[in-house]
């Protein structure tokens, strides 16, 4: 991760003319107001994602729609203006950008350099729990229409990067876009390019800033960051806010181009037990709750087992303590007394993969229970007697991971034996 220093003050947004096109949820604008300037984040108020820990693997978004990030989006033109010159934008690429295009190989004096991974989330998003990062390609195009007739007078080929970063003990986080013309020529390569930050849903904007900035050359980074503060910060409270970019290509004496790109990956919460203050995560992105053979080997060796026998590593969170109890009961009630060993299950109790969903008990060889068959299959739980300090400090292990990680009904986590 790259901190550069902060810009010391952030520029007026542009007003959005009224030949402003529509391009992926970009509507025309007939006489939309200028966002006033306002005033920049303070410098320890930057949300710092984890981006050393090697247990935050990023994963694409479950149930992507390509079509939801304009992937493919028909080509869209403002009006021709009074020489009947006009511009188009067009999502989707008609070539693929070359190696080395991405924000992580080039130096940009951008806040936070977006992490090598990144370059996976063409048209998909993928993420961790702290950061998520999508980029797509862009046609920039001048035109000029004369008695119907239309002349193309120059394109730019763009990538366009969104990243977001988050903070788990911070109500604050940063919606950043990166963009950069990786080839073109003609007219269209003259252009300038500049950008807004706005929202919708429970958020205030912190500070928002894309001067404007040449298209040329060639493979130089233009960048916008923006911050957004939580509204969810009440007791319980949790929120999703969608953040935008509104980007402007001015070009005389072409008719100006507006489009759109907006994420909305991130949670923020005063929900977590345990953990009283506000805190972002991505929430589809799954964690690692690691459980290692040097510190719990009894425990360990037992979830290695159990997942060997094609029962899920990836589990879904329960907050639902009936449910608890029912997984628990149902897994270890008739448990054989073994001294100083109790009983584990896996599936573990605190997620929605136990046995109150359906399935049966199974076991293995020198677990302690007797009448228990072996089994395989991805439901029902696994069932062994294990050493009760292992028992016991998975209890401490599974508590301050979901505190962490701000792991709540329903999130995804990741069960890991090291």
């Amino acid at each position: 991760m790259q901190l550069i220093a902060r810009r010391a003050l952030l520029r007026m947004a542009t007003a959005l003319t009224a030949t402003l096109i529509t391009v992926a949820g970009t509507t025309v604008a007939a006489s939309a107001q200028p966002i006033p300037e306002i005033a920049s984040p303070v410098a320890t108020g930057r949300p710092v994602p984890d981006q050393g820990n090697q247990d935050r693997k990023p994963a694409p978004k479950p149930q992507t729609d390509p079509a939801a990030h304009g992937v493919g989006s028909p080509t869209k033109c403002s009006e021709p203006n009074a020489d009947g010159n006009r511009s188009c934008i067009e999502f989707g690429s008609r070539d693929t950008p070359p190696r080395g295009v991405l924000p992580q190989e080039r130096g940009l004096s951008a806040a936070i350099t977006p992490p090598q991974w990144c370059d996976q989330a063409r048209d998909q998003v993928w993420a961790t729990r702290t950061q998520a990062c999508i980029w797509t390609t862009l046609t920039y195009t001048t035109q000029r229409v004369v008695n119907g007739q239309t002349t193309t007078t120059g394109e730019a080929q763009m990538t366009i990067m969104q990243y977001n970063y988050t903070d788990p003990g911070m109500g604050r986080y940063g919606h950043q876009i990166d963009t950069s013309m990786y080839s073109g020529w003609g007219d269209a390569t003259k252009a300038t390019i500049d950008g807004q930050g706005t929202l919708a849903g429970p958020c205030t904007r912190n500070g928002a800033t894309f001067p404007q900035k040449p298209l040329s050359p060639a493979n130089s980074w233009q960048t916008g960051e923006s911050f957004y503060d939580t509204t969810a910060t009440a007791p319980g409270a949790t929120g999703t806010c969608e953040t935008m970019w509104y980007l402007t290509f001015t070009n005389a004496p072409y008719s100006p181009a507006v489009t759109s790109r907006s994420m909305k990956e991130v949670r923020c919460d005063n929900a977590t037990a345990g953990r009283p203050v506000v805190g972002c995560v991505v929430p589809w992105a799954a964690s690692d709750l690691v459980y290692t053979r040097t510190a719990t080997p009894e425990l360990a060796d037992h979830v290695a087992k159990a997942q060997a026998t094609g029962l899920p590593s990836r589990l879904t969170r329960t907050e639902n303590q009936t449910i608890i109890d029912s997984n628990r009961t149902k897994a270890c009630g008739s448990a054989p007394s073994v001294p100083n060993k109790s009983c584990d299950e896996y599936p573990i109790a605190s997620s929605h993969q136990g046995l109150n969903a359906g399935g049966t008990r199974r076991t293995h060889p020198g677990c302690g229970f007797t009448g228990v068959p072996a089994g395989t299959g991805p439901t029902g739980v696994s069932v062994c007697m294990i050493a009760a300090p292992d028992n016991n400090s998975q209890g401490g292990t599974n508590t301050q991971f979901f505190r962490r990680e701000r792991v709540l009904e329903n999130d995804p986590f990741n069960v890991v034996v090291r």
